[in-house]
């Protein structure tokens, strides 16, 4: 498959704390990979880096074989990466479905676009409260909200952090069906989260992250057959 993501040699700082060292990963084009790790090893470091919203203190960074670390937030944004952020992050006094148009975008001609309806066909709940404000909103609500949100730009790369943090068992795994229907249609993905079963099923590859380094790398296969990584490296 051809890359649609390269890292290579990250390093990245806040103020005199260096936080990555060299961190390297490719997603290709359809694929949907994994960024793990426990608490504080670097993973949200590495997607803000991607994203621009951190500065890279070192390596590259090439998208859709531009290379993008030093661009703005919104430039990276427009060739085609979008972030459903830890925490959400939607605007809490638009309502759902101004929070949806407000993103829309359909920059890279994909042949069968996201617009509102095809949203609110794959997340029904939306629909429904289509004239609610974002902030009277479930956390399960406003997480699919906040994925819908990405998907309106058309992206050709979808991250997620954290997708189901702190959600009740069965809005997870709404969200879990989400994204294996994404995979499905050929969204590219790159996904953390700390379900290491669910991810081995939805996902492609996957990396993990120690202090702020690549410490295993491999395939589903490889990950579910060895599970002392499991508990060397992400403590389940």
């Amino acid at each position: 498959m051809t890359p649609l993501l390269e890292i290579e040699g990250l390093e990245t700082s806040y103020g005199s704390s260096q936080v990555l060292f060299g961190v390297s990963l490719t997603v290709a084009e359809g694929e949907v990979a994994t960024l793990l790790g426990r608490n504080g090893m670097g993973k949200t470091t590495t997607i803000r880096s991607i994203c621009g919203l951190e500065k890279a203190g070192g390596g590259s960074i090439r998208f859709a074989g531009h290379r993008i670390d030093g661009w703005p937030p919104d430039r990276i944004g427009r060739a085609g990466i979008a972030l459903v952020p830890e925490g959400r992050q939607i605007f809490p006094n638009l309502t759902v479905r101004e929070n949806l148009v407000a993103f829309a975008a359909n920059r890279h001609a994909a042949r069968e676009p996201w617009s509102l309806d095809r949203i609110y066909a794959f997340f029904p709940g939306l629909e429904k409260r289509s004239g609610n404000l974002g902030g009277r909103l479930s956390g399960g609500e406003q997480q699919m909200l906040a994925i819908g949100r990405a998907l309106m730009t058309n992206p050709r790369l979808l991250i997620l952090d954290e997708a189901t943090e702190g959600l009740a068992p069965l809005v997870r795994e709404e969200i879990w069906r989400c994204l294996d229907a994404l995979r499905g249609s050929g969204q590219t993905i790159l996904v953390i989260d700390k379900y290491v079963e669910r991810l081995i099923a939805l996902a492609n590859r996957h990396t993990i992250l120690e202090r702020g380094q690549v410490a295993w790398r491999g395939n589903s296969a490889e990950l579910d057959a060895d599970h002392g990584i499991w508990h060397r490296l992400l403590g389940v």
